[in-house]
């Protein structure tokens, strides 16, 4: 489990476990967990030159996981706005063969979309068995922004105004997720957990930066006035819905160079665990094989 290239050592199940976590627990993530941890063995430079070693790894599972179609993958990533989604997708998309993985951002509800229940539209889209799919925002908005915001709540005919209605939802997608991962698809749950400070160097980063103008809107300072609101409800969610077949893993994400390893250390000891092996031929496989190959070459 540990990354030995130049010196290196990194021990990516502690890394990964440190993150998780535990079902059963309650979270309150003012005190549980520090967005601006970093490992105080592991400096910048040498988790950078880890992060490319691991990423051939990966690769190298990713291709046998592919070619074995046993299993499906589904990466959820969840967080406040410049937590770093985006990045951590560039970064996981660098470390796959993009041949096997889907991006799917979740944003506001089509009006297709609102016509069915707030779980379909993520139903369509689970991966097949062999392929990995990434959920940028996913089914967990239906229990964070709607908490914050209820007016965005739907279906209108169900029990909207319940007092009980977070308990149920949670419940409904515990259910969800535990009839995925007993007909193949593993979970990964990722939330990359911010500091409110940080979150304001970033946006004034991406005010002072042309090339990312576009990433900041007037509604950003508008959600930043809920950042109680939405502690409350994130830490609701990780206390509700880390189950033993779902766990979420809480990604400090101050610092983005150490929440891409952490991310990478989650995703490698996932893979490894599942034992990806490329397909073994019975008798009559290789004797087919001999026979193509005897044709290729006669007939050239």
């Amino acid at each position: 489990m540990s990354d030995n290239t130049s010196g290196i050592k990194i021990d990516y199940r502690k890394l990964a476990a440190a993150c998780r976590v535990k079902p059963g627990t309650t979270v309150d993530l003012r005190h549980d967990f520090d967005p601006g941890r970093a490992d105080h063995h592991l400096d910048k430079e040498s988790a950078v030159a880890a992060l490319e070693h691991a990423k051939q790894e990966l690769f190298a599972l990713q291709d046998k996981f592919y070619a074995q179609a046993d299993y499906s993958l589904l990466l959820v990533l969840q967080a406040i706005d410049a937590a770093g989604k985006d990045g951590t997708i560039k970064h996981v998309m660098s470390g796959l063969n993009p041949e096997g993985v889907d991006v799917y951002s979740f944003k506001a509800p089509s009006q297709a979309e609102r016509a069915h229940d707030y779980l379909w539209r993520h139903q369509l889209v689970v991966p097949e068995l062999g392929r990995i799919a990434v959920f940028n925002r996913s089914h967990y908005e239906n229990v964070t922004v709607t908490r914050v915001h209820p007016e965005l709540l739907w279906p209108r005919s169900a029990d909207l105004t319940s007092k009980h209605i977070w308990h149920r939802r949670y419940r409904q997608i515990n259910d969800w997720e535990r009839y995925l991962t007993e007909n193949g698809t593993v979970i990964i749950k990722l939330f990359l957990h911010l500091s409110r400070a940080e979150q304001k160097n970033r946006f004034l980063k991406r005010i002072d930066d042309e090339t990312k103008n576009w990433k900041v809107s007037s509604s950003d300072m508008r959600e930043r006035e809920f950042w109680p609101d939405y502690q409350e409800a994130f830490s609701d969610m990780l206390t509700h819905t880390s189950t033993e077949f779902a766990p979420w893993h809480v990604i400090p994400a101050d610092h983005k160079w150490f929440s891409h390893i952490s991310t990478f250390a989650i995703l490698l000891d996932t893979m490894k665990d599942l034992r990806p092996a490329y397909p073994e031929l019975d008798d009559q496989g290789r004797a087919d094989l001999a026979t193509i190959r005897a044709e290729l070459i006669a007939g050239d």
